[in-house]
């Protein structure tokens, strides 16, 4: 077993970029002579985590050598599992005037100076390799293709710091930073943690397979994500309050603790599933949840593949435990929440849902029965959907 004294951060030791009061100032005076790169939220996400750790061992986005081993292997040019390239990308007239070895000012969308960038490198990309190494399809309706396919031709790489960070415009009692959930977990004296990741609203499912591992853990790092997603996933505020349903009525509370994951979204399946553990083991958990299809979309993975994947590295080299659950249900004839690994059930004595079925349901006005989600969640969900199709406006 795994202690949580031993489990340091991935490469480690854990990252801070995030520049000091005087790095700060110095920073600021110099905005107005340094050249500007204006990135979209995907990319202040990816600065915020590496600055925050929650990317370690990355300082900053990737240079070639560690892109190209990530993409074709899921290790870093050293050899560390990393499975999602971290990269910074322009266009051509935007990477052209820039020199390697300056500092590059980095404004958000809404022009606010929130990084600078050390560019130590800028090289061109194969596009179509990426798709295919990372997400296993080269077609663009996959939301994460289509995010690289439209993205800029240059990678810029180089150390970053984060200079503007203010709390979370809507979760900031949740916004915990990996060195902060590590004290936490040491205040509760919680030795073992496991982390679950989910860009869903939590049904019982969820509930089933959360309450299963914690039987075996001192504590739950509920981690839901709260960057960038696809346009037809459920809101994130929408997917805390169901969160916050659920601490108050069906888990203890001092063995739980509820943080939002500031990174986006990227749909690649299997090797987000690895990706999504090592960021965990950052924020200190010793354990992490991989249920079917785990960071999926549409039919481009197998239902198990999430897990499979991490057979391909020595428990050792990633240093969190997979745990591996089937797909749940609620079973007729035990009257229970159950797997096929403990239900003797056929298929019609099971009750399970789509998230198609569910909204169609949402719609016409009909609750989600209990054996699927909670009366009060599946309340929370008609209300928010009345909203939004009101707003025509898909969830």
């Amino acid at each position: 077993m795994i202690q949580h004294e031993s489990i340091a951060a991935h490469g480690g030791q854990l990252v801070n970029r995030i520049a000091t009061t005087d790095q700060r100032q110095e920073f600021l005076d110099k905005a107005d002579h340094l050249p500007i790169v204006q990135v979209d939220d995907r990319t202040v996400s990816d600065l915020e985590m590496i600055a925050i750790g929650g990317f370690s061992p990355l300082t900053g986005f990737m240079e070639e050598a560690d892109y190209q081993s990530v993409v074709n292997t899921m290790r870093l040019a050293n050899g560390l599992p990393w499975s999602i390239p971290i990269t910074l990308s322009v266009v051509e007239e935007t990477a052209a005037p820039l020199k390697e070895g300056s500092l590059v000012r980095l404004d958000d969308a809404k022009g606010r100076f929130v990084g600078v960038l050390q560019l130590t490198q800028k090289y061109h990309y194969d596009k179509k390799q990426e798709a295919l190494h990372v997400y296993r399809t080269n077609e663009e309706k996959h939301p994460g293709v289509n995010v690289v396919y439209n993205q800029g031709a240059v990678n810029l790489a180089g150390s970053i710091w984060l200079l503007q960070r203010d709390p979370h415009s809507k979760f900031p009692l949740y916004q915990i930073d990996p060195a902060e959930s590590r004290s936490l977990f040491r205040e509760k004296g919680w030795k073992t943690v496991v982390g679950f990741q989910t860009r869903n609203p939590i049904h019982r499912a969820h509930e089933y397979i959360i309450k299963c591992a914690l039987e075996i853990v001192d504590g739950l790092f509920l981690h839901p994500l709260v960057g960038a997603t696809k346009e037809d996933d459920i809101p994130a505020d929408v997917r805390m309050r169901c969160y916050e349903i659920m601490l108050e009525h069906y888990f203890p509370k001092d063995r739980v603790i509820l943080a939002i994951n500031p990174a986006a979204m990227r749909y690649a399946g299997p090797r987000e599933a690895i990706f999504h553990a090592l960021v965990r083991k950052n924020y200190g958990c010793t354990h992490f949840i991989v249920g079917r299809d785990h960071a999926g979309v549409g039919d481009y993975y197998g239902t198990y593949d999430a897990q499979y994947i991490f057979d391909e590295f020595k428990p050792e080299e990633l240093g969190i435990l997979p745990l591996k659950f089937e797909h749940a249900f609620y079973c007729t004839r035990t009257e229970g929440m159950a797997t096929t690994k403990t239900s003797p059930s056929l298929p019609e004595e099971r009750i399970h849902l789509s998230g198609t079925k569910v909204r169609e349901m949402l719609r016409r006005g009909e609750l989600p029965p209990p054996q699927f989600s909670r009366p009060q969640v599946a309340k929370e969900l008609a209300r928010t959907m009345k909203v939004f199709t009101e707003n025509q406006y898909e969830i």
